[in-house]
């Protein structure tokens, strides 16, 4: 499956011009060939923005959801978007997949919140593992520091996950987890994980780019530099069965050894 990844911070703290951003990046992934499009974390409105968060923040049903399901049906292209999620009193770091008829797929919620920032602003989510099928994939949502984690990836790797899709908001000095973290995480998972990422300087944060989707042999399909970009890459579930037959990670776990893990 063709994935385009769109590296971009849109207008933070507007709603309205960041769904025109997605709409026309969902025109041009669909031109390339491309079945997904994954924008990254709190796409739909800045991630910087302090109150606004809340101010923002909208149902996974809401009416930026129905706008994005409107583009995805009209391009012919899956959308997965990162955006303040507002459930009763609580406001959750989440990630939508919605299909290319404009059905909703899947919504996952960041488990893991990276520094005061966060803290201050997100309830945490507590089911580690989302997913949903796509294009002949097994496709699972994560966020940023969420694949930090590794156990949170083998959590996936033994779910069955093929493309893990993480929407990011990876920020200067952590270049690392974008050049070396992403593509061990695919190989020694044996998936492919999208991470796509913000880009600029926003608020305290400058964002580093270097979105990429990396492959179950640790290299990268597609990277993106520093700037704003559209990167595609091909996400081969014929590819990936062929590299699992090689590296039969999962198969040679010993679990009984892992208990003091927990």
């Amino acid at each position: 499956m063709r994935t385009a990844l769109l590296q971009s911070s849109g207008r933070p703290g507007s709603v309205a011009v960041n769904l025109k951003v997605l709409d026309e990046a969902a025109g041009r992934a669909a031109a390339a060939g491309a079945g997904l499009l994954v924008a990254p974390e709190m796409f739909l409105t800045g991630y910087a923005i302090g109150d606004d968060i809340a101010h923002l923040a909208e149902s996974a049903d809401g009416e930026s959801a129905d706008a994005i399901a409107e583009t995805a049906g009209r391009h012919g292209v899956a959308i997965a978007y990162g955006y303040p999620e507002r459930s009763a009193d609580a406001v959750f770091n989440s990630v939508q997949l919605i299909s290319a008829d404009g059905s909703r797929l899947a919504n996952y919620r960041k488990t893991h919140l990276f520094g005061g920032f966060e803290r201050d602003h997100f309830t945490p989510g507590d089911q580690p593992v989302v997913q949903a099928e796509l294009g002949g994939l097994r496709v699972g949502l994560m966020i940023c520091y969420d694949v930090e984690f590794p156990e949170n990836v083998r959590a996936h790797a033994l779910a069955g996950t093929d493309l893990l899709l993480v929407p990011t908001a990876q920020m200067h000095p952590f270049q690392f987890v974008a050049e070396s973290l992403v593509p061990v995480r695919a190989f020694e998972n044996q998936m492919y994980i999208a991470y796509v990422n913000r880009v600029g300087q926003e608020g305290e944060f400058e964002f580093v780019g270097l979105s990429a989707l990396a492959g179950p042999d640790g290299v990268a399909r597609a990277r993106a530099g520093r700037g704003e970009e559209l990167v595609l890459a091909d996400a081969d579930p014929v590819a990936l069965a062929a590299s699992r037959e090689a590296n039969p990670y999962l198969q040679d776990r010993r679990p009984g050894l892992y208990g003091s893990l927990i």
